[in-house]
């Protein structure tokens, strides 16, 4: 009998534990800039139609009372917060559903790191890195990265979306290039040529795609979602395949990018 009541309060501790985590998280005060912010930094917000910034808006609170976001070693404030949960909503925003289920905390350092995450060896040379193990269900990002994917208008590179894709690969349990929990099973084979080809090219000297998209399919594939988000029309224009299979994975047309807000 004793043991019965010490598993029902144990059950009891553990869901009032629980809930308190869960009020903490959703506790965290959204910035009152949120819309500027997004409207000043984030191309893509910017050059959303005014129907669906609103609901832009609304995924990226959910993130925020869903996320910790941290600094280790730095600093951070709130437009960092806010690029960072932009880079979360931009490649789900085709289907308005989604959690990341698969993460609870996003760690920010100041720069570059190596894989035993010091930001002072000689070895760093990481940006961004999606947990494992006893990291599982965390990100690191650097802070320098971060707002350089979103300052620089003219490349095709983002760092933070890159890893947050990263994160919809790891959704089916693997992180091999194949967001099955994003791809209908018909583009599999088509999907698995075209980054074969693409890879060939890219090894070849005969692409303008990030050669480190050369490295692996999972890399492939992420890197072709950073060009996909961050230079559409350019994309569209190299690479019509591989626009048409991105946006058959993401559920979306990314928005023609209008440059500059409005004064």
């Amino acid at each position: 009998m004793f043991g019965l009541v010490f598993f029902v309060c144990l059950l009891v501790a553990l869901y009032i534990w629980k809930q308190s985590e869960k009020k903490k998280m959703t506790a965290i005060e959204i910035p009152d800039n949120l819309s500027a912010t997004l409207e000043n930094k984030v191309s893509y917000y910017r050059s959303l139609p005014e129907i669906d910034k609103p609901r832009f808006i609304e995924e990226v609170q959910q993130f925020l009372s869903e996320t910790r976001i941290t600094p280790i070693g730095t600093t951070i404030d709130d437009t960092d917060r806010i690029l960072v949960a932009a880079s979360a909503v931009i490649p789900i925003f085709g289907f308005p559903e989604w959690h990341y289920t698969n993460l609870t905390d996003v760690l920010i350092y100041n720069d570059r790191f190596d894989e035993e995450f010091d930001t002072k060896s000689r070895d760093r040379n990481i940006l961004g890195m999606v947990g494992s193990g006893v990291m599982n269900h965390k990100m690191i990002l650097s802070k320098a990265a971060l707002r350089e994917g979103f300052s620089n208008k003219t490349d095709k590179n983002n760092t933070a979306i890159h890893e947050f894709v990263h994160l919809l690969d790891k959704a089916d349990g693997a992180v091999d290039g194949i967001p099955k929990a994003l791809l209908s099973r018909q583009y599999t084979i088509p999907w698995l040529d075209l980054i074969h080809r693409k890879i060939k090219e890219i090894k070849e000297e005969d692409s303008d795609i990030n050669p480190y998209g050369g490295t692996s399919q999972t890399e492939f594939f992420a890197v072709a979602a950073e060009y996909f988000f961050e230079r559409p029309d350019l994309l569209r224009s190299k690479h019509p395949k591989l626009y048409s299979m991105m946006e058959k994975i993401f559920k979306q047309t990314p928005p023609t990018r209008v440059s500059k807000p409005k004064p």
